[in-house]
């Protein structure tokens, strides 16, 4: 059955008289009439009763008239559908992210933000380090990924650059340089050179993991005319800070990470290291169908932009 016809059969009932109906429809009468007829002959049923003055429905009419209803709302419906699916204001996406990323307010500003503004999107969120993230992005299990590391070119993957943080240092709570007044950094602690973690056992974060924090703080300790002394490699940034706490060392993590709060870490405050940073960066697909997607990355670098 041609959708057309329902169309027209429910301004002719809707209106009761089919010059008024083809009026609405902004056809002539004649084709209108025409095609009721044809509507009529195709289900074999008589739709209306021809008045002196309109025309009104038969009981299969009637029948038909709220089926009618029903499946034009469905199809408005379902273009309705389709069109904020083709926008991006409707579907699924798979977001990714490192374990540090998180701890930075801008990631789970953008996530709200995107979800207050999109909220028939299906939002999944998970946790992995960069190189399994590209892996998932280039698989299309992920759509796109907060990373911390500068990645090599990968085929079909695009990076931006959105934001980076300083670095702190986190120390066990008894050590020596732990001492000075204040609970986070800078709070009445004097800036750490990395020239004081000289000889200090150092946990750091397994350069497979997180390749980009692990060669910048290398480089940095290297650029200070000193090397660190690793002492033990942890699979996730927060699992250095358990480490530390137990007192088996120290560790430099992104001061967004100060934030929690570990019964036996202080942090402190480093003197300015050029080479020492924690950016947070955005991969994605270089050619997404998806709409959703799409927009996600659009929002983030906007949200980059103007960090208000």
């Amino acid at each position: 059955m041609d959708l057309r016809h329902l169309r027209y059969f429910l301004a002719v009932a809707e209106e009761g008289h089919i010059t008024r109906a083809a009026e609405r429809l902004g056809i002539q009468q004649p084709p209108l009439s025409q095609q009721i007829k044809a509507l009529e002959a195709e289900l074999e049923v008589q739709l209306f009763r021809r008045l002196p003055r309109g025309v009104e429905l038969t009981d299969a009419g009637e029948v038909l008239l709220a089926d009618a209803r029903r499946i034009m709302a469905d199809v408005e419906a379902a273009l309705a559908r389709v069109q904020r699916t083709a926008r991006g204001e409707r579907g699924r996406i798979n977001v990714g992210f490192t374990s540090s990323a998180p701890f930075h307010p801008f990631v789970p500003r953008v996530l709200s933000t995107f979800r207050e503004a999109n909220p028939q999107v299906a939002v999944t969120l998970e946790e992995g380090g960069t190189a399994e993230m590209v892996a998932d992005l280039q698989a299309e299990r992920l759509d796109a990924a907060f990373i911390r590391s500068a990645m090599p070119d990968h085929a079909g993957i695009a990076v931006f650059e959105l934001l980076e943080e300083p670095m702190v240092a986190a120390l066990p709570r008894r050590h020596p340089l732990a001492r000075g007044r204040g609970r986070g950094p800078g709070r009445g602690k004097p800036p750490l050179a990395l020239t004081d973690l000289a000889g200090e056992p150092v946990i750091l974060y397994r350069r497979a993991s997180g390749p980009g924090l692990f060669d910048a703080i290398i480089g940095a300790f290297h650029a200070a005319g000193t090397a660190p002394n690793i002492a033990q490699e942890a699979p996730r940034i927060t699992a250095t800070l358990n480490l530390v706490a137990a007192g088996l060392g120290v560790t430099l993590v992104p001061q967004s990470l100060s934030a929690m709060r570990f019964e036996g870490v202080t942090y402190r405050p480093l003197a300015e290291t050029p080479r020492l940073a924690a950016p947070i960066r955005l991969a994605c697909r270089i050619n997404d169908h998806s709409a959703v997607a799409r927009r996600f990355v659009a929002l983030a670098r906007r949200a980059a932009r103007d960090p208000a």
